[in-house]
């Protein structure tokens, strides 16, 4: 199949790339959830190259083509947040990364607790989750092109919307996560670093 192209992942890829460059080591276990097309992981891996990455979707378009993006990669896995035990295999059952970009606004409120506790269950003590997507923050004004895609969001499904920093925040600290930075991105995005101040759950 030819792989799915998102212009948005085209766009940001190189910016994410660039802050995680500047604040990870220089090796270490990484899994992205909700690959997507798969552009993302396509573009990171060879860029990192002492890391060892996982990618993920739940859909089964997605996990075509995130192999078509990434060939030389390992097959991507079938995998829903909202499951107790993610099917991770053995290597990487202990991370020092998990990246997830533009799924919460687009998954029922759920999947932000869920991405939490999972992440709380397989990260390692100062391991990070690193969340990209645009948010509402209480005190500051939102952008009206954010403003007119939450709308379109919640009229396309009334389970999605742009989500508030303060409740994502609140849910990471129920599981065990702090808000380590936030950081202003192109396109009225913020890309959010969570770490991990606890021995992984399970």
């Amino acid at each position: 199949m030819s792989p799915l192209q998102s212009p948005a992942a085209e766009r940001n890829k190189q910016p994410i790339l660039e802050a995680l460059l500047s604040r990870l080591p220089a090796q270490g276990l990484a899994l992205e959830i909700a690959s997507g097309s798969g552009q993302h992981v396509a573009h990171f891996a060879p860029a990192m190259p002492g890391w060892s990455w996982l990618a993920s979707d739940l859909d089964a378009q997605a996990l075509d083509s995130i192999a078509a993006w990434w060939p030389t990669g390992p097959a991507p896995l079938r995998l829903d947040v909202h499951e107790a035990d993610w099917p991770l295999p053995p290597s990487h059952r202990q991370l020092d990364l998990i990246f997830c970009a533009n799924m919460l606004h687009i998954s029922p409120w759920s999947s932000c607790a869920a991405l939490m506790r999972g992440a709380a269950r397989h990260l390692r003590i100062d391991g990070r989750l690193v969340v990209y997507g645009p948010f509402l923050v209480p005190g500051e004004p939102t952008a009206p092109s954010n403003i007119a895609f939450d709308a379109d969001l919640r009229h396309r499904n009334g389970s999605w919307g742009l989500r508030s920093l303060a409740d994502v925040t609140g849910e990471a600290q129920a599981a065990g996560l702090r808000l380590a930075e936030r950081l202003a991105m192109p396109a009225n995005n913020r890309l959010l670093i969570f770490e991990a101040f606890q021995a992984p759950q399970a």
